[in-house]
């Protein structure tokens, strides 16, 4: 059903990068949304007040603000729709996230609005009439909200669409909920116990959860996440596939949206390269990656020795002693520069963020290292804080 919608009302549904169609994916899941919650929603409401039961009420206001969450979805699409300009040269992207932490703040909304009313209908109790009609919607519920579980999903993955991902935890959050409510009418029915109140409170527990769950996915690209691994990783194998870049570091990844990524690197060249030839790999990488990763690059050569002996074995050294200090370690930028009295060696060092070992601690011990080797030789370290990134 899902791939079927997908094909009637997405042009180009393959291109997922493309702006337009991510907006017509937007309107697509919002459409769908609005379309189903807004059924469960007047279902829900007849058979709640039908039946006198606080906790089905309960959920049919819940798929109402799932339909408001749905409309938010389209919006939000939209406008990330928008063209760049002068004000925002990176484009409208993020506003997909916006609308996801929108979404996510309704269903709190929601959750606080269901206890308030469960906590009213435990403390005033009132008789529930048993009907077989709330059952049936119920039921219908349960499995209309776990398609549209699986269809959002399905599509935000698809697109890496937080607002989508949000809309499928709820959904299935709903299912949860639903059943819990359709569980506390049967125990109404077959112990002549009324529950629904309580019913209610395991609802907007449900719906809390959700709402927490997807303002925390939301505000992870907002606040600037650290980059997938298997997206670096794939960077770093693609820029030294044809074996004339020697390494890369220094690799800054800026996500304005899905399908607006800016990224900024150092490539390692040969210092005995021709600056001419140079550029020209460096330009043919940078079109490369653009190219098969839909993301803007921008790449700084660093030039570096691999042909003086002392230098190459120095580096190995170093790259020896930082290792066994923990493997987790690593440098880049290695050079030397010879005085009258010391001969420094000067590289960045990577320290990944929260490491175990005070950054001076580190430096100290690689310099009683290297002055085991010679005493003349004196560590310049740059410490650069690094994501590690475990694929």
């Amino acid at each position: 059903m899902t791939n079927l919608l997908v094909k009637l009302f997405v042009k180009n549904y393959k291109d997922i990068f493309n702006p337009n169609v991510r907006k017509s994916y937007g309107t697509l899941s919002g459409s769908v949304g609005i379309f189903c919650n807004l059924i469960l929603f007047f279902c829900k409401l007849m058979a709640g007040i039908f039946s006198g039961a606080i906790s089905v009420i309960a959920d049919a206001f819940n798929n109402l603000s799932d339909a408001a969450s749905s409309i938010i979805t389209i919006i939000g699409f939209k406008l990330a729709d928008k063209p760049a300009d002068n004000d925002h040269p990176y484009g409208h992207g993020r506003y997909e996230y916006l609308s996801g932490l929108l979404i996510a703040l309704l269903i709190i909304l929601t959750a606080f609005e269901l206890f308030k009313t469960s906590i009213d209908k435990i403390l005033n109790p009132e008789d529930v009439v048993f009907s077989l009609f709330p059952f049936i919607i119920l039921i219908f519920s349960i499995v209309i909200k776990m398609w549209m579980a699986l269809f959002n999903r399905k599509l935000g993955n698809k697109l890496n669409a937080s607002a989508m991902i949000a809309t499928a935890a709820d959904s299935l959050s709903d299912c949860i909920a639903t059943s819990a409510v359709l569980i506390s009418l049967i125990i109404g029915v077959v112990f002549d116990i009324n529950i629904d109140g309580f019913a209610g409170i395991l609802v907007a527990l449900f719906v809390f959860k959700a709402g927490i769950d997807a303002a925390n996915d939301t505000l992870k690209p907002l606040l600037g996440q650290a980059p997938n691994p298997a997206f670096v990783k794939a960077l770093e194998n693609d820029i030294l596939e044809s074996g004339k870049i020697k390494g890369v570091h220094d690799m800054h990844i800026h996500d304005y949206g899905p399908g607006r990524v800016i990224v900024s690197l150092h490539a390692e060249i040969p210092a005995s390269m021709n600056v001419m030839e140079a550029h020209d790999i460096i330009d043919s990488t940078e079109e490369k990656i653009k190219k098969k990763h839909k993301c803007d690059i921008s790449i700084h050569m660093d030039p570096i020795e691999t042909e003086n002996k002392t230098i190459n074995n120095l580096r190995e050294t170093v790259s020896k002693i930082i290792k066994n200090i923990n493997p987790a370690l690593d440098f880049h930028d290695f050079r030397i520069t010879n005085g009258p009295e010391r001969t420094n060696l000067i590289f960045d060092l990577e320290v990944p963020f929260g490491f175990e070992m005070k950054d001076n601690d580190i430096i100290r011990q690689i310099n009683q290292e290297i002055k085991k080797i010679n005493t003349k030789y004196y560590v310049v370290v740059k410490v650069d804080k690094v994501v590690v990134n475990e694929v």
